[in-house]
Formats: C-alpha cells, structure tokens, sequence
C-alpha cells in the first residue's frame, strides 16, 4: 500500500477509536484527550500540544468577537456551530481534502505528462579549454546563437501496478469522506451530552438552592426555640453544620455549572467569553425506538463508520493487487518535437519518439516485501470491520439497556422525591411540636437531597440514552431531534 493511502487509512482508524473511547468513558473529556496524545505519539503525530488541545473533540476554533448581550443557544444552533467549528469536524473535513488530492496525484500516473517550452540560447566556448589547437580554426568561438521551441510528450501505456495504486486511493477517499460523515454524527452526540450537562448542572442548583432554603428556615426556627429555652444547644449547632453544608454543596454546583457551560462553550466554537443560556430545557419524554433487531439491520446499513471501514478493507486489497502488479512489464511512450535554428525564421523542425517496455527481473525481494506488507495491511483492515460490526451491535444493545434502565431511574427518583417533600414536612411538623430533634429533620433534608440529585440524574441518563441511540443507529446528525427534542 503506497504512504498516501496508508495515511488516509490511518487517520480514519483513528477517528473510528477515538469515537470509541468516548462511548467508553463516557465522554471523560480528560480520558479522551490523554487518548488522542497518545494515538498521535502512534501514528506519527505531533504531539507538542497540551493533553486538552490533542482531542478534536473538546477543541475548537473560536469564531467571531463576543457580544455584549447574552446568548440564547438553542440545542439546533450549538449543534449547527460544532459542525462547522469543532475541531475534530475540521480536521476530519480536511483530512477528506488530503485524500482528494492523493487521489489526483495517483491518477495523474495514469494521465500523459505534457510540457512546453522556448529558448533562446547565446554560447561561446574557448577551445583550449579542451586543449584543442586546430590549424586555421580560431581558439575562441562564438559568440553564437540558437531559438529553440519544443514540446513533449510521454504516457504511460500500461501499468497494472499504477491502476490499481489509483483505484486504493479512490477508494480511500471514499472512506475518508464516510469516516468525515461519522465524525459528524459523534461531534452531534457529543455536543448533545455536554448540552445535557448544562441543564443537569442548572437542575443541581435549582434543587441544592431549595435545600438551602429549608436549612436555613430550620436554622432559624431551632433559633428561635433556644432563644426561648424550649430546645437544647445542639439542635441549634446541629442545623447551623447542616446550613453551611448545604451552602457548600451550593458553591460547588454552582461552580460545575459555569464549568460546564465552559465546556460547551469551547466544544461549538463560540466567541472567547461569550456570555450564553440555554434556550432549550429538554423536557422528559419517552419514545417509541424499533426493536433491536430492527435497529441492528437500520445500523449496518446507516452507520458511516461501518461503510468506512468496509471501504477501507476494500482499499488495502487493492493495494495488495498493486503491489503484485509490480511483477508486470510497464509499457510506456515518450516523445518530442521542437524547432530549432539561429533565428526563427531559419529554424527547421526536429523530433525524437521513444517506446518500450520495463519488465523486472530481479528486485532483490522488494517486490515480496511490498507483498508481504500489503497483506498484513489487508489482514488488519479486515480485522478492524469486523470489529467495528461487532461495536456496532454492543451500542445498539447498550444503549437499549441504557434507556430502559434509565426510565425506570426516573420513575422511582420521581416517587422517592415526592415520598421525601412529605417525609420532610413531617418530620418538621414533629420538630415545631416538639415531638421531635432536629436529627430527624436533618436527615429528612440529606434524603430530599438524594432523591433530587438521583432524580436529575435519571433525567439526564435518558436523555443521553435517547440520543446515544440515536448514533448507535447513525442517524444523530439527522434525527437528533426526533429522540431528543430542542428546538
């Protein structure tokens, strides 16, 4: 396989990893960007850039100057920025670029080479340079002068080796432009997630702020009952602890919210400190998905990164082909005609014409070498198919698994925060009457506060599943809204 093709081949397979990885880690955007440095270190990539900086994916290139007034992003518009800034999108777009060009490089071995020229020419030579001392001849001549105009011609007759050199990198470019299409669908999927964090982050503060709420008025309360003398001591340092960790707990969600805007912000490219909200809230909805075997045929055929590799597969083969070519005689032709003369007007025609065949007879092994590789190449390209097949169907089943798992997460957080507000209210019921300490209600706050982080989490878990489905299948660059809504 010629380097050209071995490079598109290659940066495909890397983009095919490292969609890997973030279904893996579930978009641990750290994770990620450690990955990407060291698959650069393997392939033969710089890497001088930060760990952040190396996956394309979080990165991207800022557009624009920011404005004064605040930003509200829609899901569709930070999903229509990413497509066209994120960095991973660029790249990738490029990279289908070097392809298109590797491909015209390799066809133009099949082209004829034309070139045309004029000259003029002024000589004088000294004889004696050459030691040459002719009687009656002058020792110096010229000076002289000759035009020249001529044009040539040469073509390559046959060369089964090159025609299958062009027809890899046809190929590759195919898969280049598929592995370009999977890109967006992962850019899409990824976009989504961090939109989702944005608005799982929101929910956090809105919920610790009421926890904040309720903690304070039963610091208040136990207060006031001290200050009468109809509560101990502790039940007023024990709401003041509680108090400040909740305020805390506010602080800390507070701060993952304006990081994950961060995030977002810098995976779709906004302006550097572009002040932004989120125009969609995503509400909880349930779909109707085809089943997974359904889903599993819609995926093999719609999943761009399968199409890829397949065509990869394809192009390494043909390569294989080329490099067995190398065995066959290659018929060329060249030729050339020019007008010559110490003027134009005095000049007469010339022409040279050239045929014949190559044939090699000993390369000293490497023509076998060339072969051995090309199949190796061959062998790991089919390998890499195959498994990206079998990924294939664990994302379907997964995000299945994922989904169902998800809706009953959000049904039973549901019930947990209702069954925790009213155990809440009782309990400060019980505290009012004296019934009870503060201990009880303590603990009846640290449960509505379980119940509503595991309640967002549900949320979010969905939501992610839905559109996680939505890439299993290939179809979240199109049909993002249909599973996941936004305007």
């Amino acid at each position: 396989m010629t380097r050209s093709v071995q490079s598109v081949l290659t940066r495909s397979r890397l983009c095919a990893a490292m969609l890997a990885m973030v279904i893996s880690v579930g978009f641990d955007f750290p994770a990620m960007a450690q990955y990407s440095a060291g698959m650069g270190a393997a392939v033969g990539y710089p890497t001088s850039r930060s760990a952040s900086e190396g996956s394309g994916l979080t990165g991207s290139v800022p557009s624009g100057a920011p404005t004064n007034e605040l930003l509200h992003l829609a899901l569709r518009d930070a999903i229509t920025r990413a497509l066209r800034y994120n960095l991973a999108t660029i790249e990738t777009g490029e990279n289908a670029r070097i392809a298109r060009g590797q491909r015209l490089l390799a066809l133009s071995k099949l082209l004829p080479q034309v070139s045309a020229g004029v000259s003029e020419h002024v000589e004088q030579t000294n004889l004696a340079t050459f030691g040459l001392k002719l009687p009656g001849v002058p020792t110096v001549i010229g000076p002289y002068s000759y035009s020249s105009v001529d044009a040539n011609l040469s073509q390559t007759l046959f060369s089964f080796e090159s025609i299958q050199r062009f027809r890899a990198a046809r190929t590759a470019e195919q898969a280049a432009q598929l592995t370009y299409n999977d890109v967006l669908d992962v850019v899409t999927l990824a976009v989504g997630n961090a939109y989702l964090q944005v608005i799982a982050a929101d929910s956090r503060i809105e919920a610790q702020d009421a926890q904040v709420r309720n903690a304070k008025a039963l610091y208040d309360q136990a207060r006031d009952e001290v200050e009468a003398g109809t509560a101990p001591r502790i039940d007023l340092t024990r709401t003041e602890v509680q108090l400040h960790t909740e305020e805390y707990n506010l602080s800390v969600s507070r701060n993952n919210f304006a990081i994950a805007k961060l995030d977002l912000s810098r995976a779709i490219g906004l302006p550097l400190g572009q002040e932004f909200d989120l125009a969609d809230q995503l509400p909880y909805s349930d779909i109707n998905p085809p089943s997974v075997d359904d889903a599993l045929k819609l995926a093999y055929r719609s999943r761009s990164d399968l199409r890829a590799a397949l065509n990869s597969e394809k192009a390494a083969g043909q390569a294989l082909s080329a490099a067995k070519g190398e065995r066959f005689p290659v018929i060329a032709a060249n030729g050339g005609y020019g007008d010559t003369g110490s003027t134009f007007g005095q000049s007469h025609g010339d022409f040279a014409f050239q045929a014949g065949a190559n044939i090699p007879i000993f390369t000293g092994g490497r023509i076998k070498g060339d072969i051995t590789q090309a199949e190796a190449q061959l062998r790991q390209r089919r390998a890499e198919a195959e498994n990206i097949r079998g990924r294939i169907d664990y994302d379907i089943r997964t995000a299945f698994l994922n989904m169902i798992a998800a809706k009953e997460q959000v049904e039973v957080a549901k019930q947990n925060v209702s069954l925790a507000n009213e155990s809440l209210a009782r309990s400060k019921d019980r505290f009012a009457s004296g019934v009870t300490d503060t201990v009880e209600v303590v603990q009846a706050e640290q449960a509505l506060a379980s119940a509503n982080d595991q309640y967002i989490t549900g949320l979010y878990n969905h939501s992610l599943a839905k559109l996680s489905l939505a890439r299993a299948l290939g179809v979240a660059r199109t049909n993002y809204e249909q599973y996941l809504g936004g305007k």
